[in-house]
């Protein structure tokens, strides 16, 4: 077996850090500010970002990369609180749809611009354009050999 070199690894340990402290930090804010879950949050952004504001689960699911079981329990929580539906899908009796509802797009509305402005503080606010683009370039590189 080959070990990390000293460097990958503490790259490695501060990547790791990273993708537990900012989810945290922006679900802080979020939960602050709006009320909302950055898991709600995502939700809400693909919805919103259909036509309609609708979606099937299944394409939720894949585009959030949830399993089944999380995005059912999570709609089901949203539900209770009126930002989604949930509604049979057109044309097929087996498959459901999620609606955004107007609380749902009224809360993401809402949300929207703090959240904004807190990714922007805590994650683009020192980065130059020319180091925004390497780590666009490297994320998008092992995104790429990362399966759906």
């Amino acid at each position: 077996m080959t070990w990390l070199d000293d460097e990958q690894q503490h790259l490695w340990r501060r990547w790791l850090l990273l993708t537990t402290r900012l989810p945290a930090a922006l679900n802080r804010q979020l939960q602050a500010d709006s009320d909302l879950s950055l898991a709600d949050f995502d939700v809400l952004v693909k919805l919103s970002e259909t036509d309609g504001g609708r979606v099937r689960s299944r394409e939720l699911c894949a585009a959030l990369g949830w399993e089944k079981s999380r995005l059912s329990h999570h709609l089901t929580r949203m539900g209770v609180r009126g930002l989604v539906e949930r509604t049979g899908a057109a044309g097929d009796a087996r498959g459901s749809d999620v609606v955004l509802t107007p609380a749902g797009r009224a809360a993401i509305e809402a949300a929207a611009p703090a959240h904004v402005d807190t990714v922007r503080e805590l994650f683009f606010a020192d980065l130059t354009p020319a180091q925004l683009q390497v780590l666009t370039a490297l994320t998008d590189r092992v995104l790429d050999r990362l399966p759906d």
